[in-house]
């Protein structure tokens, strides 16, 4: 399985958006951990959206298409949309 994910920083006010073969949880752990540079600052990271896919292409795909928006509406409109897979 593979997952686009978007994780919210309050300290830096930020969304990133990234794609994954780990499970989403663990990868949110690595990033509040500081594993990756372009997200250390903003440590910690919530959770806000994810989406499976059973091929990497398709999550690759679904992570650029969601950066090529360069919108923070877009992104909000996806955490609120039924295609969320975070349940609550």
């Amino acid at each position: 399985m593979f997952y686009t994910y978007i994780i919210y920083s309050k300290t830096r006010d930020q969304y990133y958006t990234g794609s994954t073969s780990v499970e989403v949880e663990l990868r949110l752990k690595r990033h509040n951990e500081g594993w990756t540079r372009s997200t250390k600052a903003g440590i910690p990271w919530e959770l806000k959206y994810y989406r499976s896919f059973s091929e990497k292409s398709e999550a690759l795909k679904w992570e650029y298409a969601v950066k090529r928006q360069k919108s923070r509406a877009f992104i909000e409109r996806l955490i609120a949309s039924p295609e969320n897979e975070i349940e609550g």
